[in-house]
């Protein structure tokens, strides 16, 4: 067996899968948190998050959180991701606001903008206002990063009737994992 420098590394280690992408509503930006319920693509109303608590040394572990109105002083924000889809993309970033450690399933979505042209998405904690980018992380103030998550659609294998490998409509899940530490 030889080694593949273009494999990629660590193919399946770590993925968990965080639902049907049918089950969570396309968030715009309406100005309201990421855990308000909005209709979905079921016709079902959902909160426009999901949380996971993902154990960093055994994600086999994970388990939904489920979101309440408790004191955020109070919640245990450790290991925790949350997934949304806003505009039609996937997001997965640490629930844990690097700054404050504020749930940012009570943060709003929004476009990161320069004269009009939507560059990026990012998220804002409404503990102290900060915003940080859903792609790099990187917070609009001082030098915090928060932590992003690799994400990936993957089709229900068993939803696939022979022959019909190109429908559109073949059920995706969204698969979740922390992005591999560099160097």
């Amino acid at each position: 067996m030889s080694w593949n420098p273009f494999r990629a590394s660590r193919p399946d280690v770590g993925w968990i899968s965080v639902g049907l992408a049918s089950s969570f509503p396309d968030l715009d930006d309406d100005m309201l948190s990421l855990a308000e319920p909005r209709p979905c693509s079921d016709a079902e109303t959902r909160p426009g998050c999901r949380v996971f608590k993902v154990p960093q040394d055994d994600t086999s572990r994970n388990s939904e959180v489920v979101l309440v109105d408790e004191d955020p002083e109070l919640m245990d924000l450790k290991e925790q991701v949350v997934v949304f889809r806003y505009k039609g993309k996937f997001y997965a970033v640490d629930h844990q606001c690097p700054h404050a450690s504020f749930p940012l399933s009570r943060g709003t979505p929004f476009d990161i903008e320069d004269f009009g042209m939507v560059l990026s998405a990012g998220v804002t904690c409404p503990k102290h206002g900060w915003s940080f980018d859903l792609i790099t992380g990187m917070a609009d103030h001082a030098r915090y990063k928060l932590k992003t998550w690799e994400v990936q659609l993957r089709d229900v294998k068993d939803a696939l009737p022979a022959g019909d490998a190109a429908d559109p409509k073949v059920p995706q899940e969204v698969w979740v994992r922390r992005k591999p530490k560099m160097g």
